[in-house]
């Protein structure tokens, strides 16, 4: 596959932080000085919001439309599941006379994930107009922005977005002279992993411990203070205006079928220019790697992971293969979901790297799930034994034995997420466990990495 610089110009699909920055969509500026209003609406912006509200005889969107359209761009929830988002917004009893609530998850916790905040940073003002138009496909009158406490600077910017637009109309009452009325906050997380689950996130926003709910009920019906609710993540608001602008058809031409438009990736560790990437889905991944300047300091790509540290890891091989879309990763054995590739070179040793990972997990779990409680620091202990040379040969059954007895036994998808990783290191790089435990060193030739 070719990637067609003109279209990226024609749509504004591409961006990356270093010396490729062709018409943003999503980014206003590499300085973060092109936020503003005045230069949101010089870039089109709110343009849909004017679209679907205009008044008289034949004009503006109905919700339905709006709707119809999020369909047909083939646009899936960008935050990791990657439910469709016209679906989603469906299932809204718009009709019920009560209170509703929708809600942006921009709880970024995954660890190599760094898009939302850049998002929130760089261009606000998409993500309000997204929220908006949202708002009024499923008549919505409240929202809230729940931004993850480690993230101050995005937390503020997004303050003042916010009343830019309430002083420019496009927020509260009679927006635009319309009957359609939306009040949008901010509200600043206490930097827990967990509340990136969207059900933890309704918990906390409401006050309470960060914990995941059972479901169902779900958040549809039964979601922030027990009124309906739809919550959908920052990346996925942000695509909204350009789909109602330009329509679903053209969005969903933008990347391949069943992964319409364009995905934002954080491409971390051993690359050349590590930074955030928008593309079309079904990009291969070999052209991404390309973007971000191939392996740093030429060595040889040993592995990624594709989909944030959650997802589980793939060999060279497999992954140069693959296009970045969600069918794509998922036939090759692992998730697209946040979209945080995880690069590691030849140098990298696995059991070091899920080292990491496998505490990571068992210091985030809230402890509410036995299974997860327990088992994710069980895995961490494992790993780490056998890094530090104590590993015993029954390891490594005893590390799948546990993972695949966290796996689909907890409220949420944290345990899964503990487990994952440590499923993937087997199946790939089993050889390198086994050295460390039967020669108490590393394969890579170093047991510290910086």
């Amino acid at each position: 596959m070719t990637l067609d610089l003109s279209k990226f110009q024609a749509t504004g699909v591409e961006t990356c932080f270093h010396d490729r920055h062709i018409n943003p969509q999503i980014y206003a500026g590499l300085d973060g000085s092109n936020w503003r209003l005045k230069d949101y609406e010089a870039r089109g912006g709110y343009q849909a919001l004017r679209k679907i509200l205009a008044q008289g005889e034949g004009a503006g969107m109905t919700a339905d439309q709006v709707i119809a359209d999020v369909k047909a761009s083939g646009l899936r929830g960008r935050g990791g599941a990657g439910f469709p988002t016209g679906l989603k917004w469906s299932f809204m009893p718009r009709a019920l006379p009560v209170q509703k609530y929708l809600v942006c998850n921009s709880d970024e916790g995954e660890p190599g994930t760094c898009k939302d905040r850049d998002i929130l940073r760089f261009n606000p003002h998409i993500v309000i107009e997204g929220m908006v138009i949202a708002a009024y496909a499923m008549g919505i009158s409240v929202g809230y922005n729940y931004i993850h406490g480690e993230i101050f600077d995005a937390y503020d910017r997004f303050e003042e977005a916010l009343e830019e637009a309430r002083a420019a109309g496009y927020l509260g009452a009679s927006i635009l002279g319309s009957k359609h009325s939306f009040q949008l906050h901010a509200f600043h997380g206490f930097g827990a992993y967990i509340c990136g689950e969207e059900t933890a996130l309704l918990e906390s926003l409401e006050g309470k411990k960060g914990q995941p709910r059972f479901k169902p009920p779900f958040p549809a019906s039964f979601g922030l203070y027990g009124r309906p609710t739809t919550i959908n993540n920052t990346e996925t608001f942000a695509a909204v205006p350009w789909i109602i602008r330009n329509g679903g058809q053209a969005y969903l031409e933008c990347g391949k079928p069943n992964n319409g438009g364009t995905k934002i990736f954080s491409m971390v560790g051993d690359v050349e220019r590590p930074g955030n990437y928008e593309i079309p889905m079904g990009t291969p991944f070999a052209k991404l790697l390309e973007l971000a300047g191939g392996v740093k300091g030429g060595k040889k790509l040993k592995a990624v992971i594709p989909g944030g540290s959650s997802s589980p890891v793939l060999p060279a091989d497999v992954m140069m293969n693959c296009t970045m879309d969600y069918d794509s990763i998922s036939k090759a054995g692992s998730m697209l979901g946040s979209g945080a590739v995880i690069v590691m070179d030849d140098t990298r040793c696995m059991v070091k790297s899920l080292q990491r990972l496998s505490y990571f997990y068992a210091h985030e779990s809230c402890g509410q799930c036995t299974p997860c409680r327990e088992g994710t620091g069980w895995l961490s202990k494992m790993v780490d034994r056998i890094e530090t040379g104590h590993g015993r040969p029954d390891d490594l059954a005893l590390l799948d034995n546990v993972a695949e007895n966290i796996m689909g036994r907890t409220i949420c998808a944290l345990g899964d997420a503990a487990a994952m990783p440590v499923r993937g290191m087997l199946k790939h790089f089993r050889h390198e466990f086994v050295h460390h435990i039967e020669h108490k060193t590393c394969m890579a030739g170093t047991n510290e990495h910086g």
